[in-house]
């Protein structure tokens, strides 16, 4: 809607809300980044269905509100900023530029997907 076009009432893979996706994919495609969030949401509602315990039923159900809220900062952060990245946490425009000594020091990382042994 905040396009300007009318939401799908189809499903892609089965589902409206990757369908949803693909059409906000389609105007903006920044919005690709968030497609395994989707995914990830539908796995844990599924999970949570197929769940024939209380208390992991709970935890899955924990684990979707947390991914759904992430999806919907992100959607919101889209709405708000055009352009905001093509990275779905690329939110500085969002929260404005951090101070240099906020900033975290990408040398003392390790490289190549290297432990940190020390």
């Amino acid at each position: 809607m905040a396009h300007g076009l009318t939401p799908t009432t189809r499903t892609r893979e089965g589902y409206r809300l990757l369908a949803l996706h693909a059409q906000g994919a389609r105007q903006d495609p920044t919005f690709n980044a968030c497609r395994e969030s989707c995914r990830e949401l539908i796995y844990q509602c599924n999970m949570a269905l197929a769940a024939t315990d209380d208390d992991e039923r709970g935890r899955r159900l924990l684990y979707a509100e947390a991914v759904l809220a992430h999806l919907r900062l992100f959607v919101e952060g889209k709405l708000e900023v055009a352009g905001l990245g093509t990275f779905c946490c690329a939110s500085r425009p969002l929260h404005g530029e951090t101070k240099k000594d906020e900033r975290v020091e990408t040398s003392a990382l390790p490289e190549n997907g290297e432990e940190n042994r020390n």
